[in-house]
């Protein structure tokens, strides 16, 4: 049956206006997605961080401002994009999650590139070079080699690459939220060691001088940290990769790097 022609006028000039609509609110979208990059806001960088893991990303003093070498990393790298920097404090068991969810644009804590994490994120360009060690109490002669681990225990956040190591080396794991409760763990002599990133293991002697701690072994791998995306983010882990090369070739990443550590641990 044919409709009446003013009834077909009328749903042709609905279906424009909505159509019109879908155009206007694609292109809102991709505006505030910030020129293709898919931002979680218009014009502001969303970062994962958690607040907590010196000299990394912290609050100075305890309840200041937060701070940190990846805190300054990432804002120096939102400055090169124009962007504003808004951080969100997450703790790292589900620092992952939230990117997964679309909580976040990126996560900047250290996150070391390993070939599970490449299999479903991208990474940046690393902005970190460490080594990786084991912590045991000052003494302890019994850790010469991961291979001592086995059927001791350490102290890991379940969802770091730390406890594929330990558990690796044959570790019973004992799980923490992150390194000042596997510190405090070790301290009490509740677990025998905690293998963590050296330049974590370096700021807290720095801060709280030896307090009964001692590296036991090294990695003979370096470690290196990135920032991460999930895999649609394509366009914004190319924007970032530019912006560190900047940040490296103007000298910013070596500042900041003798700022926290004494010494340039972006190379």
């Amino acid at each position: 049956m044919r409709r009446p022609r003013a009834l077909v006028t009328a749903v042709a000039a609905s279906l424009v206006l909505a159509l019109g609509a879908c155009s206007s609110g694609a292109d809102a979208d991709s505006s505030a997605s910030g020129d293709g990059l898919g931002l979680v806001k218009a014009g502001t960088l969303t970062v994962a961080t958690e607040g907590t893991y010196r000299p990394f990303s912290f609050h100075d003093g305890g309840a200041g401002d937060l701070t940190g070498y990846d805190v300054e990393v990432a804002q120096a790298v939102g400055e090169k994009l124009g962007l504003k920097v808004e951080f969100k404090e997450t703790q790292w068991d589900a620092i992952f999650a939230g990117l997964d969810a679309g909580r976040f644009d990126t996560i900047a804590n250290q996150v070391s590139i390993t070939a599970e994490r490449q299999a479903k994120y991208l990474f940046s360009q690393p902005y970190t070079i460490s080594h990786g060690v084991v912590v045991v109490r000052d003494g302890d002669t019994s850790v010469t080699s991961f291979a001592d681990l086995k059927d001791k225990t350490t102290a890991q956040s379940l969802t770091s690459n730390w406890y594929k190591l330990a558990t690796d080396s044959g570790a019973k794991v004992e799980p923490v939220e992150g390194w000042a409760q596997a510190v405090a763990l070790l301290q009490q002599k509740r677990v025998d060691a905690t293998i963590n990133d050296e330049l974590t293991y370096l700021d807290y002697v720095k801060e709280n001088g030896q307090s009964g701690l001692a590296v036991a072994v090294q990695t003979d791998d370096t470690s290196k940290s990135a920032f991460v995306f999930t895999q649609k983010k394509t366009a914004l882990q190319e924007k970032v990769d530019g912006a560190l090369a900047d940040l490296a070739a103007d000298g910013t990443l070596t500042e900041l790097s003798q700022k926290y550590f004494g010494d340039d641990v972006s190379k």
